[in-house]
């Protein structure tokens, strides 16, 4: 899973990229910014990757993973222009889903060159340019079909593809994202390779300062009538990154936060994303994978090879909660909570699985 964090020029979303990471990423606050996004990769804090782990002491233990993109900030006279350069837009494009930083903290200088923070200004600042973006790819890819159709290269496909770009344009048109659509499968996989910006999931991070944090219930549900959204206060998350664990939930404590941003937005992905967890065990690794909620065995099978899924015959299939209410494989088998599934068995959020393949 790779998340792409954008929002307009000092919105405290490289102090947000540096509390979720951990990174240290340097805060020049006025400097004239960059072009290239930072880039981090962490772990999935899993309880059950440790209990599993704790149990067959592999010689390899393996969290899933999370990428975080930190791109540079938009700056408000570039609006109108396009949101990203033409680099950027396609590193963005391959994003699973993007996290908005709207800024809501108050800042002598900031203030004074930006003005007071907006919060929903801001926000639909940026899903206008969102819109923007898609309209621009959307137009040149209309302007192509008509021309084709006018030089008789017209086939069904083609007009079922321009059909649907033209539900979305007047959508686009009216400033609404192509997420607002309802669009079935069929054409959704033909608009698939477009890679439209308003059709990825978002969510937004509102950053507040930590003298207002938790006292924004009425903005936050403003916010959340056009996008869902979690509250940090991004300084103090990066100062509880570089703590160690026991000074960390004391501060969390005073701050009355039962979960640091990096738990609490993983977890938040997580479900808005619809993804979920599954494991293999062994005495050479214990792994969690990632895949989205109602994919099956076979499915499963060629997130951890390809292999697996060309080969497939059953999956040997058990949960982490019969196993740790029964503690250990062989009571399971005999309680006949291990099952051989097929490749159509949809996967469960804590299932263990051992791919039987040949190939």
């Amino acid at each position: 899973m790779n998340i792409g964090i954008i929002g307009l020029e000092k919105s405290g979303k490289t102090t947000i990229y540096n509390g979720i990471t951990g990174s240290r990423v340097s805060l020049d606050a006025y400097s004239q910014g960059r072009t290239e996004p930072n880039i981090a990769v962490i772990d999935v804090p899993d309880p059950r990757v440790v209990v599993l782990s704790r149990m067959y002491n592999p010689k390899k233990t393996t969290f899933s993973k999370i990428e975080f993109m930190d791109f540079a900030g938009l700056k408000s006279s570039d609006t109108g222009k396009g949101l990203f350069s033409s680099k950027s837009m396609e590193v963005i494009k391959n994003c699973d889903a993007l996290v908005l930083v709207l800024r809501n903290f108050k800042d002598q200088v900031l203030d004074a060159s930006l003005g007071l923070p907006d919060p929903a200004k801001d926000l639909e600042t940026i899903q206008s340019e969102l819109v923007l973006s898609d309209l621009v790819i959307l137009e040149k890819r209309l302007e192509r079909i008509a021309s084709d159709i006018k030089r008789g290269k017209s086939n069904s496909a083609l007009l079922k593809e321009q059909k649907v770009l033209e539900k979305i344009n007047d959508t686009l048109m009216q400033g609404n994202s192509i997420g607002s659509l309802m669009l079935n499968p069929e054409e959704k996989k033909l608009i698939s390779g477009f890679r439209f910006l308003s059709l990825k999931p978002l969510f937004v991070i509102l950053n507040s300062d930590e003298q207002s944090y938790g006292s924004h219930s009425e903005l936050v549900d403003t916010i959340n009538q056009y996008a869902q959204v979690i509250e940090f206060s991004g300084k103090f998350e990066m100062e509880l990154s570089s703590l160690e664990p026991e000074d960390a939930e004391e501060f969390m404590k005073d701050m009355g936060i039962s979960e640091s941003a990096r738990i609490r937005l993983i977890n938040f992905a997580y479900n808005l994303l619809g993804y979920m967890s599954f494991y293999t065990v062994g005495e050479d690794e214990v792994r969690a994978w990632t895949i989205k909620k109602g994919d099956t065995a076979l499915d499963a099978a060629g997130v951890i090879h390809s292999d697996l899924a060309r080969g497939f015959i059953r999956a040997e299939c058990f949960s982490y909660d019969s196993l740790i209410e029964l503690s250990n494989i062989e009571a399971v088998k005999k309680s006949g909570k291990w099952r051989l599934e097929g490749k159509e068995y949809k996967v469960r959020d804590g299932d263990i699985l051992s791919i039987r393949f040949s190939v």
